[in-house]
């Protein structure tokens, strides 16, 4: 019966051991910081790496942003690198040069990983045991809030929590006080005021520019669905909305979503639309963050323009109502 217990446990150990996300060896801060140009063949997409890690921080800090920092040389990257070689008169096909790497390296100061001071609001709470899988169990919560405090500073500084944890090994992430290894990707400056924004639908990004008609920023985003295409042309923003309530409106009849009646749910990150939206100038349509940030560009939208969080707050904190917004379509 013990021998039973005890290959019955190790079992489970086996198998949580193996549900965890691998990174690899030196995936940590100060092979992170320490990273140089990538030479030879790039990484697989699914294989992380410290010198990935670096580029993904130095892109988001350049606000060319690869989504969610997991250090892993994805779609969402590749797209940023693209866009931030080509907005340098440099190019970007299957390696990293080191005019870009250095370009990229100019663009912003400091370590690529710092020491981050747990504060009592990151582990305050009140946190949700899970966030339901179908809309409808939503309405009746009274906020979708994140679900850990390792979620909340994962999303804080735009990072995975796989990433997090392997730059932490061991913490939990529920003490105020202690001391943690994060992207350093805090933006203190004042946003760059968006005169312009593009949205591309083919490539599945978002761009910014301003008043010179110079590309300031660009994201990946998750554009439209077939039950709520997203419109060509150009809409106009109308109003930003943070820490939106989100309505559903069962004319829509969103895949997954059986409710005949409209219903609302309360505000919070892992609310559908996450924590702020941009109100367009067309029925039901805008710009807006998402509870799922390592799905961005890679699932459907219900119809709208979803980013992460923290780059739709870093749109919202650059538009101004009339800021006009354009759809189109490119040949990739």
């Amino acid at each position: 019966m013990f021998r039973h217990f005890l290959v019955v446990r190790f079992a489970v150990v086996l198998l949580l051991v193996s549900a965890a996300p691998a990174m690899a060896a030196g995936v940590d801060a100060a092979g992170i910081n320490d990273a140089a140009v990538p030479t030879g063949k790039l990484p697989s997409r699914h294989q992380a790496s410290a010198s990935i890690a670096k580029l993904e921080i130095l892109l988001d800090r350049a606000h060319f942003s690869p989504g969610e920092i997991d250090g892993k040389l994805g779609e969402n990257a590749q797209k940023a690198l693209t866009a931030f070689a080509a907005a340098n008169g440099l190019s970007f096909d299957k390696a990293v040069t080191a005019d870009l790497w250095s370009r990229l390296a100019a663009a912003s100061e400091g370590p690529a990983v710092v020491n981050y001071t747990i504060a009592d609001a990151d582990v305050k709470g009140p946190f949700l045991a899970k966030v339901p899988a179908k809309m409808e169990d939503m309405q009746d919560l009274p906020a979708l809030n994140y679900t850990s405090p390792r979620e909340a500073l994962a999303e804080k500084f735009h990072m995975s929590e796989a990433l997090l944890q392997a730059l932490n090994p061991g913490q939990k992430f529920d003490k105020a006080g202690a001391s943690i290894a994060v992207a350093n990707v805090l933006d203190t400056g004042a946003s760059t005021p968006v005169v312009r924004i593009e949205v591309d639908k083919t490539r599945q990004t978002l761009s910014t520019f301003d008043a010179a008609g110079k590309l300031t920023a660009l994201y990946p985003a998750t554009v439209g669905s077939t039950e709520k295409p997203t419109p060509s042309g150009t809409l106009k923003v109308t109003a930003v909305n943070k820490n939106p309530t989100y309505r559903y409106n069962p004319k829509y009849k969103f895949k997954g979503v059986k409710s005949r009646k409209p219903f609302t749910i309360k505000p919070g990150p892992n609310n559908p639309v996450g924590s702020v939206w941009i109100n367009l100038s067309a029925e039901s349509f805008g710009i807006h963050g998402t509870p799922d940030p390592s799905k961005v560009s890679k699932a459907a939208s219900h119809g709208c323009i979803r980013l992460t969080n923290w780059d739709a707050q870093h749109v919202a904190a650059g538009v101004a109502k009339g800021t006009p917004v354009t759809f189109v379509e490119s040949t990739r």
